[in-house]
């Protein structure tokens, strides 16, 4: 596999556009598809556009209860029609005779040679008639057919990631089975010697080991299937057997930990072993040595072990790369404007995503706080952020200044 072209910046450092860019353009779509009942398709990426057979409404209908007339019957106002016909919704109305009115409800089929409904609340019923005290307008109160969706219409395109209201979109033209890619399989391992899973007693010098749950939670997410091969131990052999069976299992090789240059740091030159190490260090903070090649043809993202870089170097980097690879085309981030409620006086050489927090101003306007740590170890300002405040290289900011703000509620869908 040959390097990528990155441009390099800071001493050797990667910049991020660079980077994102470069990545993603690696990014295979998977092969594979498979059909699913509508109830399992949650979550999966359609292969395959849903294209509607019908018109939807098939018919024109009632948007609300109430009368069913003819505009010309009603041209005067203040009128009393006999009520000829009831027409709930799911009925098949007789045509509306001249001069009469049919009770219709909510969601009925519009008797033929009636133009309009007139909403219950302004008539008033006697024994067998109706009295409609204005005049009314042909049209009113009537949804046509095909209003929302017309036969041969594309109604959910390929590439979408199957939402709830997806399903019931499909539901509502008659499909009862998509057509979906298959899921990503990831193979996930943390390395360190220090890790131990939840439950076990903790000794000195051990810490639990939160990656791992975070990494498989977010891949979840955005509907990989997991392959976890555990806990891997600090040493060469170890992190090689782990990259070859990853390799072997899986779409896509994720670790956490061990991506750095220490003597206990030994993914990079697994990887070099195995494949190829096309990318490495990247002009951001936190997460700084990110890392990308391929073990045995099998793309490989290692990220920082520090639980804060895992999170925000997924949600930049291993997001956009699955989301590539499921043929999704929506993987660029999208930033919101929003006025910086802090002050940044030191301006960092690499570009920060801060953990930060939006809220609302008396006046409705958004303004971003950011967490007083800037600790890559610190997970719980994770919980306490809701998205990131994005603070570009060299720059100072001041209260009330614009800055980029990226909320988890979208990277996380």
């Amino acid at each position: 596999m040959s390097e990528l072209s990155c441009t390099p910046t800071l001493a050797g450092l990667i910049a991020y556009e660079d980077a994102i860019e470069q990545l993603v353009a690696a990014a295979v779509p998977l092969t594979g598809r498979l059909e699913v009942d509508l109830r399992e398709a949650l979550g999966y990426v359609l292969a395959e556009p849903v294209m509607s057979t019908v018109d939807v409404p098939g018919w024109d209908y009632s948007a609300m209860d109430g009368y069913a007339v003819r505009a010309a019957d009603c041209a005067v106002g203040d009128i009393v029609l006999p009520v000829s016909q009831r027409v709930p919704a799911g009925a098949s109305p007789e045509p509306l005779a001249t001069g009469t009115a049919a009770r219709i409800f909510t969601g009925a089929p519009i008797p033929q040679g009636a133009d309009a409904v007139v909403m219950q609340e302004v008539c008033e019923p006697t024994d067998g008639a109706v009295r409609i005290p204005a005049r009314v307008e042909e049209g009113g109160n009537i949804r046509r057919r095909g209003e929302d969706i017309s036969a041969g219409d594309v109604v959910v395109a390929a590439g979408t990631r199957l939402l709830p209201q997806h399903l019931g979109l499909a539901a509502s033209v008659g499909v009862a089975r998509l057509t979906v890619c298959r899921r990503p399989r990831v193979a996930l391992f943390s390395s360190g010697d220090e890790l131990l899973l939840p439950g076990q007693p903790l000794s000195p010098g051990k810490i639990y080991n939160s990656n791992v749950f975070t990494a498989t939670a977010l891949l979840q997410t955005l509907g990989c299937d997991v392959v976890d091969l555990g806990i891997v131990e600090d040493t060469l052999e170890a992190t090689k057997a782990a990259l070859k069976r990853g390799a072997q299992e899986a779409d896509l090789v994720f670790a956490s930990g061990g991506v750095s240059v220490g003597e206990e740091d030994h993914v990079k030159p697994a990887v070099e072993a195995l494949g190829s190490l096309d990318m490495w260090k990247i002009a951001i903070r936190p997460g700084k040595p990110v890392a990308f090649g391929h073990v045995d043809g099998t793309p490989f993202i290692g990220s920082p072990g520090n639980p804060v870089s895992l999170f925000v170097t997924f949600l930049l980097f291993v997001r956009p790369f699955i989301l590539r690879m499921q043929g999704r085309g929506d993987w660029r981030l999208r930033p919101m404007r929003v006025k910086a409620d802090f002050d940044w006086p030191r301006p960092d050489k690499r570009r920060e995503f801060h953990r930060a927090r939006l809220e609302l101003d008396e006046d409705g306007v958004g303004r971003v706080r950011v967490h007083p740590s800037r600790s890559s170890g610190v997970l719980s300002s994770v919980t306490w952020a809701n998205g990131l405040a994005v603070i570009p290289e060299g720059r100072v900011l001041r209260r009330g200044d614009d800055v980029a703000f990226l909320p988890f509620n979208e990277l996380l869908a």
